[in-house]
C-alpha cells in the first residue's frame, strides 16, 4: 500500500506490519476497534454484547456479538495475525449456541450490555432505532437458523479457508475478513478487507449456494422418489402374484415401469406408475419400428376378439412418431406419491393386467412366427 504525496506527485510505501510486532491484542485492541466501529466489516451493525457467555453447560465465550439490519444476529469472532486451525468449528459451536436465543433473551443480553457501559439507553428503543424505527412488537429478532458468522484476522489457514467455502455451499452465511495494520513513520492505519466470499463475487457464491442446496434438495426427492416407487411396486407384485404367475420371478424397481416377458422377443407385459395414471400394458419394443409395427397391427386386426376376452375396451396407441408401439388399461383416478390412491388402483391394474395376457396370449404365438419370417 502507498500514500500519495501531491504536493511533490511521489507515492510513499506503507509498511505492512503485524498487530504482534506492533503491541495490539486481540481483545483489548482489535476487539474494541470492531465493536465502536463495526461499519469496518462492510455494513451496519449493532453490537450487543462484548465477551458473551451466556450458554448453557458451558463456560465458552463469543468475541462480539451484533443485530444486522434484518434482525439476524451475527456472531464476530476475532484473531490476530493467525486465524488457528480450529476458528471455524468455534464459530460454528456459538452460532448453535445462539439458535435458541428468543427475542425476549436478545433484548435482555443488549440491555445488561448497554448497563455495564453506564448507558442511559434502553434496548428496545436503541433495537428499534436501528431498525428503522419499527416497533419493538413488530420486529422478528433471531428467527429459524438465520444467524451469520463473520471471523476476522490477520490471516487464514487454508483449513479454515478450505471449511469456509465448504460451508458456503450449505447455505451457512459465513464471511471471512483479513484485518491487516499499516505504518508510515508514527502513522498506523487498518485495512479491513472482506476476502471470503470475495465482495465483487458475492451475490455470485449466494446464487450457487442456493443452487447446491437446490440440488441437494432435488436428490432427496429423487431418493425418496425411489422408495415410494419401490414400496408401491412391491404391493403390486404381491397383488399380482395372488392372481397370476406372471410376476412370480420379478423384483421391485426404482423406476416409474416393472415388466415381465411374454414370450415373444422385445413384447412385455409392463405396469407404469406416475402422479397422473397407473396402467397396465402389452408394450411392444424389438428394436425395429416396422416389426414393431407389424406385431401391433396383427393384434388391431383381432381388436373385437381380443377386446371381449378382456372384457372393457382398451386403449390402441401405434405411436407413429416413436419406435415402439403398445395396447394399454389405464387408471387417471391416481397418483404414486399419494399412497392413499394406491388400493383401488392396485386392484384395478393388477386385474386388467391377468386379464389382458388372457386375452392377447393366444395371438402371440402365431404373430411371433410371422414375424420372424419378415
Amino acid at each position: 500500500m502507498f500514500l500519495i504525496n501531491k504536493n511533490n506527485n511521489r507515492i510513499e510505501k506503507i509498511s505492512e506490519k503485524t498487530f504482534t510486532e506492533l503491541g495490539f491484542k486481540e481483545r483489548e485492541n482489535l476487539q474494541e476497534w470492531l465493536a465502536d466501529n463495526p461499519t469496518a466489516l462492510g455494513e451496519e451493525l449493532l453490537i450487543i454484547q462484548k465477551e458473551f457467555s451466556g450458554f448453557s453447560d458451558t463456560n465458552e465465550r463469543l468475541d462480539l456479538l451484533a443485530l444486522d439490519k434484518q434482525g439476524n444476529l451475527v456472531i464476530i469472532e476475532n484473531k490476530l495475525d493467525d486465524s488457528g486451525k480450529n476458528v471455524t468449528w468455534q464459530c460454528l459451536k456459538y452460532a448453535s449456541y445462539c439458535s435458541s436465543l428468543k427475542k425476549s433473551q436478545i433484548i435482555k443480553i443488549y440491555q445488561e450490555f448497554l448497563n455495564k457501559s453506564d448507558s442511559a439507553l434502553k434496548a428496545e428503543e436503541s433495537i428499534s432505532d436501528f431498525l428503522d424505527g419499527l416497533e419493538i412488537e413488530e420486529i422478528t429478532l433471531n428467527s429459524g437458523l438465520t444467524q451469520r458468522l463473520m471471523l476476522v484476522s490477520g490471516s487464514f489457514r487454508k483449513e479454515v479457508t478450505s471449511t469456509v467455502i465448504w460451508l458456503l455451499n450449505y447455505g451457512i452465511r459465513l464471511q471471512c475478513f483479513q484485518a491487516t495494520p499499516y505504518a508510515l513513520e508514527e502513522q498506523l492505519f487498518l485495512n479491513v478487507e472482506q476476502i471470503i466470499p470475495m465482495k465483487e463475487a458475492e451475490e455470485f457464491s449466494i446464487s450457487m449456494a442456493e443452487k447446491t442446496q437446490e440440488d441437494i434438495a432435488s436428490q432427496k426427492e429423487i431418493k425418496n422418489r425411489h422408495i415410494v416407487r419401490k414400496k408401491f411396486w412391491n404391493q403390486v407384485i404381491n397383488r399380482m402374484n395372488s392372481k397370476s404367475d406372471l410376476y412370480q420371478n420379478i423384483s421391485p424397481s426404482r423406476y416409474n415401469w416393472i415388466g415381465a416377458g411374454s414370450g415373444v422377443r422385445g413384447v412385455g407385459y409392463n405396469f407404469t406408475a406416475s402422479k397422473n395414471y397407473g396402467r397396465a400394458e402389452l408394450y411392444i419394443d424389438r428394436g425395429d419400428k416396422t416389426e414393431n409395427e407389424f406385431v401391433f397391427d396383427s393384434l388391431l386386426s383381432k381388436k373385437e376378439t381380443i377386446e371381449s376376452k378382456f372384457g372393457e375396451k382398451l386403449e390402441w396407441e401405434r405411436l407413429n412418431n416413436k419406435r415402439a408401439c403398445r395396447i394399454k388399461y389405464e387408471d387417471t383416478n391416481f397418483n404414486i406419491f399419494e399412497p392413499d390412491t394406491w388400493e383401488l388402483t392396485i386392484e384395478k391394474i393388477t386385474t386388467g393386467m391377468v386379464n389382458l395376457e388372457k386375452a392377447i396370449k393366444p395371438h402371440l404365438n402365431e404373430i411371433n412366427r410371422k414375424v420372424k419370417a419378415l
